[in-house]
């Protein structure tokens, strides 16, 4: 794991006559290390404490107070949904966005605000595509100062003094930086905004967006990665996700459409092997998701992994995951470095999972697959004017961590009326096997555009080369129809039927809904399986149907990993839980009530010697953070 200077292991001194070797372990990224492991070699929390621990201090989002007067002056409009920031610490300070745009400073051991500072994004109006929403924040330093940096909703860059709360006057215009210049169009900031932390690697702070995917016409902004110099606030490099004329790619839009078609966005985390100075790039769905006859084409680099060298921004190697994508299918979550040993051979390797299931390993330097990936035919287009690819990207391994596509082997079977009846209901779609595309009459989609994998990404234990993904099971409808009035030149759209139930209000597929896989990334194979959460068990029993065990519930945050333990935290039939599991068989070994429903990924420090879990709960009016500890 690799931690900035000052978040080593870092040895207090003498206090008074009491000598203290106090040591202080940091979290001073958004998954832990630039490279996503969401792993901390911190071990004070293990099996035989786990059920002693204890809410050590909460700390109330200072948006609280502003949901209430909005909704008491009938703005309900301007009310975020969960909080889904994920906290840094760095020497025993905490900094964590809030939903509404503000930077705030804590004292990490007691939750105590050191400062606030409030960038007023959510002025500006609901933010593009999945509103008042924030993840994380960058720390950069450097010569005794000492950074951190926050790309908001509305569309702004900013650099905020970490000891001050102030901006920094050198930086940009004032200390900040607005993103929706500078991208080679005009760009509506109602279509364009950022939701995910920045990256700070090697002495560039590299941003990304994110894009309406419910398009107003063809043209939308491109989602061009950026990156900026920490101290300036200069522009150093712009990777064009839809290449130019010229530039390599472009011939994949065909037709001229490189020219109008936006998104293609990374609007995920990303990561950088800091040592190599290379950052990793997953990417999303051209304009629009479901659509592309207006694209034709492969559409580099939509749905692509790009390994991008740090220093000036050079493409070193991508691979695309989804040609021509109309499913939605962006590669959702942070890249992980890891370092495998497959056949005897050390390998220096990043792995990202994805909506449909799969996990892709490639040689970090080399961009080659660990594994081969194979072209395999997939079904075709039906409706006018589309044009798939005939193939699109298999892993051979590792098997895929969810099930995929609709067919006897993914069907509920309870019951054979059960399973007659599923069989009734999906008659009335189009369905097949994974990549079977949208259609006029509907196709169900499984896995849905929800994943699958989601943006809370993986875990990797350097320990035992173990990688842990949880990930969701949950077919969607894609009806496409013809696009009317001011949309019409976009030709084919999203509409009528959006998901599909399955029989006596179960679900459509067999359970589990929710699980937690560990793929041990030495060998390519899956080590256990596990459903997460007991799910709609009960209710199943409660119908006369044999009792199936957990059945997994659909919510999820990210994993936390420590050298004991794994965490991840869930809503569970009414119960809000952080769940503490075996790593090496799933076990769940202790369950701790959390306040509120959880929504952001959990993650670890130490000040003075005593080990934090910390976790962002709830959201609205009652968004907090809940921080907890041994006695």
């Amino acid at each position: 794991m690799t931690f900035s200077k000052s978040t080593t292991l870092l040895l207090t001194a003498v206090v008074g006559s009491f000598s203290c070797a106090a040591i202080a372990a940091d979290w001073p990224s958004y998954g832990g290390d630039n490279g996503s492991s969401k792993y901390t070699p911190l071990d004070q929390i293990d099996a035989g404490n786990v059920d002693q621990l204890q809410t050590a201090w909460e700390w109330l989002s200072v948006d609280n107070a502003t949901v209430r007067e909005n909704i008491e002056n009938d703005n309900a409009r301007a009310t975020p949904a969960g909080y889904k920031a994920t906290p840094i610490v760095i020497e025993g300070s905490m900094y964590v966005p809030t939903s509404f745009g503000r930077i705030v400073a804590l004292d990490a051991a007691t939750g105590a605000e050191k400062w606030v500072f409030d960038t007023r994004a959510w002025e500006a109006g609901r933010p593009a595509n999945l509103g008042y929403n924030t993840r994380g924040v960058a720390y950069w330093e450097a010569d005794g100062e000492t950074r951190i940096f926050y790309a908001t909703n509305d569309s702004t860059l900013w650099s905020i003094d970490a000891r001050s709360g102030q901006p920094d006057p050198n930086f940009g215009d004032g200390g900040r930086i607005d993103l929706s210049l500078g991208l080679g169009r005009e760009i509506d900031k109602r279509q364009y905004g950022v939701v995910s932390p920045p990256l700070v690697s090697n002495d560039r702070v590299i941003v990304n967006s994110i894009v309406n995917d419910g398009p107003s016409s063809k043209e939308m902004p491109p989602g061009h990665v950026r990156a900026f110099n920490p101290l300036s606030g200069e522009l150093e490099w712009m990777f064009k996700t839809i290449p130019e004329l010229g530039e390599f790619g472009n011939e994949t839009w065909e037709e001229g459409s490189w020219q109008y078609s936006g998104n293609t966005n990374s609007w995920t985390i990303m990561s950088a092997d800091d040592d190599r100075g290379i950052v990793y790039i997953p990417i999303g769905t051209p304009t629009n998701d479901w659509y592309g006859g207006l694209r034709k084409g492969d559409n580099l680099f939509a749905e692509s992994l790009v390994a991008l060298r740090v220093e000036d921004g050079e493409r070193l190697w991508h691979f695309q995951a989804v040609h021509h994508g109309v499913w939605d299918y962006d590669l959702p979550a942070a890249p992980t470095l890891i370092d495998i040993t497959v056949e005897g051979r050390p390998i220096a390797a990043v792995a990202v999972i994805s909506k449909q299931g799969f996990t892709y390993v490639f040689d970090r330097v080399s961009g080659e697959p660990v594994w081969p990936i194979e072209e395999r035919e997939v079904p075709q287009s039906t409706v006018p004017g589309e044009s798939l690819s005939p193939t699109q990207p298999f892993p051979t391994k590792p098997a895929p961590f969810e099930p995929q596509g609709i067919s006897d082997a993914t069907l509920i079977d309870f019951t054979p009326a059960l399973r007659q009846e599923a069989l009734q209901i999906i008659e009335r779609f189009d369905y097949g096997p994974l990549y079977t595309p949208p259609s006029l009459r509907g196709t169900i989609q499984f896995p849905g555009w929800a994943g699958g994998g989601e943006w809370h990404g993986a875990a990797f234990d350097p320990d035992t080369g173990l990688y842990y993904v949880p990930s969701a099971s949950g077919p969607i409808v894609v009806e496409l129809r013809e696009a009317r009035g001011a949309r019409e030149e976009l030709r084919y759209v999203r509409g009528g039927a959006r998901s599909v139930g399955g029989p006596q209000e179960l679900p459509l597929t067999k359970p589990p809904y929710s699980r937690i896989t560990a793929i041990d990334l030495n060998t390519g194979e899956h080590e256990w399986m596990v459903p997460h959460g007991e799910g709609m068990r009960q209710r199943i029993i409660d119908m006369g149907i044999l009792d199936p065990g957990p059945v997994g519930s659909p919510s999820r945050t990210g994993p936390l990993l420590t050298k004991s333990l794994l965490f991840i935290a869930q809503s569970d039939q009414g119960r809000n839980l952080l769940r503490a599991l075996d790593k090496a068989s799933g076990e769940v070994i202790h369950e701790q009530p959390l306040p509120l429903p959880p929504q952001g990924t959990p993650m670890s420090y130490t000040v003075a010697g005593r080990q934090y879990l910390s976790i962002a709960v709830g959201g609205g009016e009652d968004a907090r953070l809940v921080t907890l500890a041994l006695p």
